[in-house]
């Protein structure tokens, strides 16, 4: 069996690995760590959790142990997706580099530019960054890349998800042909595949799992939800959610719920703390210092629910994680084998859920072909039954719009349909409807419908009224004629100046002189 101390990794750095516990490397390590010391360019695919992050951050400490970093010339640049992963990645270089004088940056967004430029100013060995905070930096001319020796984008997938792409091309361009390259993907799209032939040079591929698989060490189980109302869906869904997480009862010691919207993450994760569950959510709108203290809420256990979007599902390493929630399905295949990897890993035994609804089928055949494997279907909790709040519509619109009407009405008739303060004829009539006499229930619709003719009869009469105006407007303006200066100009109104309709003739000659001795002249 390989271990790291058989893969010519620099002593310091195998001191740093001795002292964190590892001893054996993963699949993806043993095989795409020899190429990268020898300086050819990687391209490893490898399902999540596999421990890619070592994979390139053991051989970049070895081979940027000699050399110097200059200002604002970072030596290797590591493209990281998301805030989380970059924020990871850093973590991971400060383990294994804790032997050595390598200076790191992380550029990312909700970070002042201030701290960040002077990290860049004094000289970095590595820049782990998102695209988006590394080009503003270059563009405000405060980093040159002409001086990268290796380049790592890990999670290329998730690049191509997030609209990334076009980014990671033009920092390509701006870095030195001469570049080694090591490129991580746990898929590999034809996009992808598009780049990796274009900016890598004869890479040795490294490929330790069928792409898109789902590790052996996780649980997967479906349970299908045949909601009573539409419109209650949700309602339904997070009643069956509790159910499950209550029936799992010790076992669950943790657990990160997933759902497709950034809203439906905020309203899961209020539900929960309002049912007595420990949550907080996770997205991408709320500020990196409230989603940092999330997470290492989550990580040192005092947080027992992370309800996230898909900014969570991909490289967060939390090797404790017990359970992954599907509340909602996710509509890209490849998602759902990142987010049931945040459990299982390391060897762990893990429990994956998914809760699905019929309008799911299609979203649920497109992850079966991609895992090559059907999700087992499971039963709900035992005597879990939808609450009749749950089953009961939603309030009606008509009797809220009738509700306000009858208050309206009573301050004052104020017809809500119309916009306008009714007539009092109409007040009259509708003043029956506020007294507390019990009237059929069918005589509502018909005052309704015939209000609503009534209505129609006055926009027909006033429209037509306007018709008759623009009529006599347009035969006044256009027949009318002064009777001096001709036909009024069109389209001048009534309000012409004098100056402009008048003609203007030349002037009579003038008299000759009298005198015929000038007139010769």
């Amino acid at each position: 069996m390989t271990k790291f101390s058989d893969l010519k990794l620099d002593p310091k750095v195998l001191s740093a690995i001795a002292d964190a516990g590892y001893e054996t490397p993963t699949p993806i390590q043993a095989g795409a760590i020899p190429p990268a010391l020898e300086g050819k360019d990687v391209l490893g695919i490898a399902q999540t959790g596999t421990g890619k992050t070592a994979s390139f951050t053991l051989p970049m400490i070895t081979l940027l142990a000699k050399g110097r970093a200059r200002a604002r010339m970072p030596r290797s640049l590591v493209l990281c997706p998301t805030r989380e992963l970059a924020a990871q990645v850093a973590e991971n270089f400060d383990i294994y580099a804790k032997n050595t004088k390598l200076t790191k940056a992380l550029l990312i967004g909700g970070v002042s530019f201030g701290e960040q430029d002077k990290l860049i100013d004094r000289g970095v060995d590595v820049l782990i960054a998102t695209p988006g905070r590394l080009l503003d930096h270059f563009e405000r001319g405060k980093l040159l890349l002409n001086g990268v020796q290796i380049m790592v984008v890990d999670e290329a997938d998730r690049m191509l998800d997030m609209g990334f792409i076009p980014d990671i091309e033009r920092i390509f361009q701006l870095t030195p042909f001469t570049r080694q390259t090591l490129f991580f993907s746990a898929t590999m799209a034809p996009e992808i595949e598009r780049i990796t032939n274009t900016f890598l040079h004869a890479p040795a591929r490294i490929e330790v799992a069928r792409q898109a698989t789902t590790s052996e060490t996780i649980t997967q189980r479906l349970i299908a939800l045949t909601p009573t109302r539409r419109d209650q869906a949700a309602k339904q869904k997070r009643e069956l959610l509790r159910a499950i997480i209550t029936s799992e009862g010790e076992a669950c010691t943790n657990a990160i719920i997933f759902c497709n919207r950034k809203t439906e993450v905020d309203i899961v994760a209020k539900s929960l703390k309002t049912h007595g569950f420990d949550a907080a959510p996770i997205h991408g709108d709320l500020d990196q210092s409230q989603r940092m203290r999330t997470l290492d809420g989550f990580r040192d256990g005092s947080l027992r629910f992370l309800v996230a979007s898909d900014v969570a599902a991909r490289g967060l390493d939390i090797p404790a994680v017990s359970h992954v929630f599907n509340f909602d399905v996710p509509s890209h295949a490849e998602d759902y084998v990142h987010r049931i990897g945040r459990t299982g890993r390391a060897g762990r035994l893990g429990t994956a859920y998914t809760i699905a609804t019929p309008a799911d089928d299609k979203y649920l055949s497109a992850i079966e072909a991609l895992v090559k494997q059907p999700i087992p279907r499971v039963d709900a909790p035992e005597g879990f039954e939808v609450s009749e709040a749950a089953q009961r519509p939603p309030r009606e619109r008509e009797e809220e719009r009738g509700a306000r009407g009858g208050r309206s009405r009573a301050r004052g008739g104020r017809d809500r349909d119309r916009g306008e303060r009714a007539p009092k004829e109409a007040a009259v009539a509708a003043a029956p409807i506020i007294e507390p006499v019990a009237e059929p229930l069918v005589e509502a619709p018909r005052r309704e419908e015939r209000r609503e003719e009534r209505h129609e009869e006055r926009r027909d009469d006033r429209r037509e009224d306007r018709r008759e105006d623009r009529r006599e407007d347009r035969r006044e303006r256009g027949y009318r004629r002064d009777r001096d200066n001709g036909p009024v100009v069109v389209g001048m109104g009534d309000h012409v100046p004098d100056f402009i309709l008048r003609s203007f003739r030349p002037s009579a000659p003038a008299v000759e002189p009298e005198d015929s001795e000038v007139g010769e002249a």
